[in-house]
């Protein structure tokens, strides 16, 4: 039997290469599970991760369970507080036992100092401008001139605008 070759042509995997740091930095905040982290959307659902974070989970004197601490602002607290026999039941889907005691919701600031602060969704794209302005299209077209291949000068002018465009904003 010939030996194995490896598909990977001497290339790794992303994951193969971050999934040590990613532990080691989800075990000094006590996660034993690094996907409670980084996939928290689908753990608890897209409302509830939208409003909250895992921040950490720590493990108390008696040993009967650890307590996951929650961070939200104050005006979500409320929800978060009545759903935490929910959210430790699926947390501790993810472990496989019952790992999570408690669910403990913490507080930040809406405004006021930096670290107060958290933002929970990704900053939304600005609009993009459907509409081509035609005096930037008429000057890639004048810059690309005259060629024998119609196809090549139609992507450099549209290259050109893109370009024109991208300079503008």
């Amino acid at each position: 039997m010939p030996p194995r070759r490896t598909s990977t042509k001497g290339f790794k995997r992303t994951d193969s290469l971050l999934s040590a740091k990613i532990r080691q930095a989800s075990e000094t905040r006590g996660f034993a599970q690094s996907r409670l982290l980084t996939q928290w959307a689908e753990i608890v659902g897209q409302d509830v991760s939208s409003i909250s974070r895992p921040v950490e989970v720590s493990y108390g004197r008696g040993g009967m369970g650890a307590t996951l601490t929650l961070l939200t602002n104050g005006s979500n607290a409320p929800m978060l507080e009545m759903q935490k026999e929910q959210l430790r039941a699926k947390v501790n889907a993810v472990y496989g036992y019952n790992a999570i005691a408690r669910v403990r919701v913490t507080q930040t600031a809406a405004t006021g100092f930096a670290e107060g602060q958290v933002a929970f969704d990704a900053r939304p794209k600005p609009p993009v401008d459907a509409t081509p302005d035609p005096a930037i299209r008429e000057r890639a077209t004048q810059t690309v001139g005259t060629m024998g291949d119609e196809s090549l000068r139609d992507a450099l002018a549209r290259l050109g605008e893109n370009i024109l465009n991208k300079t503008k904003r």
